[in-house]
């Protein structure tokens, strides 16, 4: 394969519309994606964008590119799709012949886009040679991949070789976003309004095509066959998934978990929850007693987003609890304002500490006194509250 056959993935090169851009405009809802300005531009940069399937960040890619084309010649980026490659040699070939293209046209500066690595075996292996020797020294390379890109653990196989380049998480819309994004401003305003918003996103999540009402059976898919290429039993996953959310939203253990399969060890278990939340899919809240964090207590497993806790609900068999879901929307956004959530449990139990809050979801769970330094939220407050969490 030659640059030149990539033609078809790279249509500025012939003047043409990309077609994620054109079908992004196309879309009733959409938006510049924030974590574009995060990335480094500057040369040399290593940048890596991880984050689960469909949230957005090939069509974010393509929107960095339209933006580029401004100020640069077409030729001087280039996006490959991995997916298509058959090995990590034939990505070196590529990069080479396109180093080589830039000297033939006198262009100084490189955009390079690598779409979903992960589906090449030790794609790294394309790219690490030419940093190592200097030929991508004048390139921005930009890498990335379903978040199973963190399991492998491959951003630890470049030390000292990323340059200026950034590693950004790309997350679905948290409920603040959604909000922003359907363009209601002053939220505080309209009560009503801010909670049919949190209704539909309760069913939609913060996945770009749920919000504008396609179908997510491929992001259901995607996940699937993220499952599959890891080697993982398709139905253990479904008895995992089945017992975290049958058990939810109190907190447990393996073990228990465990006894709640059809005879899986604790270990499994442990390594399959483990794999889930390399996948972005499920988070981990830890039991924290003052300032000690208690890792080998009972812990509180919560869904990332609502419509992955409704599309595994729906592929293991089990009912999903309304009340669960809620908490579970609480401990995420926490997550994302601290970058850590944990509980709290001693005569009473707190669903989540996180920085110097204490939050306790009452939506359909039976009233009892709390601590005055403990917020708890009736299932109406819980928009109100999300929208509150600034970002870090």
């Amino acid at each position: 394969m030659r640059v030149g056959d990539l033609i078809y993935m790279n249509p500025w090169w012939d003047g043409k519309e990309d077609y994620h851009v054109r079908r992004w405009k196309e879309q009733r809802f959409h938006w510049r994606p924030k974590w574009l300005d995060r990335l480094s531009l500057k040369p040399f940069s290593l940048n890596f964008v991880l984050g689960p399937r469909q949230v957005g960040k090939t069509t974010g890619i393509k929107l960095l590119i339209q933006e580029l084309l401004k100020d640069n010649p077409p030729e001087s980026i280039l996006y490959i799709n991995v997916e298509v490659l058959p090995s990590h040699r034939e990505l070196l070939n590529l990069l080479r012949e396109f180093q080589e293209l830039k000297a033939k046209e006198d262009i100084k500066t490189g955009y390079v886009f690598l779409d979903e690595v992960t589906s090449l075996e030790g794609w790294w292996r394309g790219v690490k040679p030419l940093i190592d020797t200097g030929l991508l020294e004048n390139n921005v390379v930009t890498v990335t991949g379903s978040s199973s890109l963190r399991v492998k653990r491959d951003i630890e196989l470049f030390p000292g070789r990323r340059g200026s380049g950034k590693t950004i998480e790309v997350m679905p819309l948290s409920f603040p976003e959604y909000v922003e994004i359907m363009g209601l401003k002053k939220p505080e305003l309209h009560r009503e309004k801010v909670l049919k918003f949190f209704e539909d996103y309760l069913t939609t999540g913060g996945f770009p095509a749920s919000i504008n009402g396609l179908p997510m059976d491929d992001l259901l898919g995607a996940y699937i066959g993220e499952i599959v290429r890891f080697g993982k039993s398709l139905e253990i996953a479904k008895e995992t998934f089945s017992a975290v959310i049958r058990s939810a939203p109190s907190a447990t253990s393996f073990r228990a978990l465990a006894g709640m399969t059809s005879g899986y060890s604790y270990k499994v278990i442990q390594d399959y929850i483990e794999f889930f939340t390399e996948l972005y899919i499920l988070g981990i809240s830890y039991l924290k007693q003052g300032n000690q964090v208690l890792y080998k207590r009972e812990k509180k497993f919560f869904f990332r987003d609502p419509l992955l806790a409704r599309l595994f609900a729906l592929w293991s068999g089990t009912k999903l609890k309304e009340y669960a879901l809620y908490e579970w929307v609480v401990q995420e956004h926490l997550h994302r304002r601290f970058g850590e959530v944990y509980y709290y449990r001693n005569s009473y139990e707190v669903d989540a500490v996180a920085g110097d809050l204490k939050v306790e979801v009452k939506a359909g769970k039976a009233h009892r006194k709390y601590p005055k330094n403990v917020r708890v939220l009736e299932k109406e407050d819980v928009p109100f509250f999300l929208l509150e969490l600034t970002p870090p």
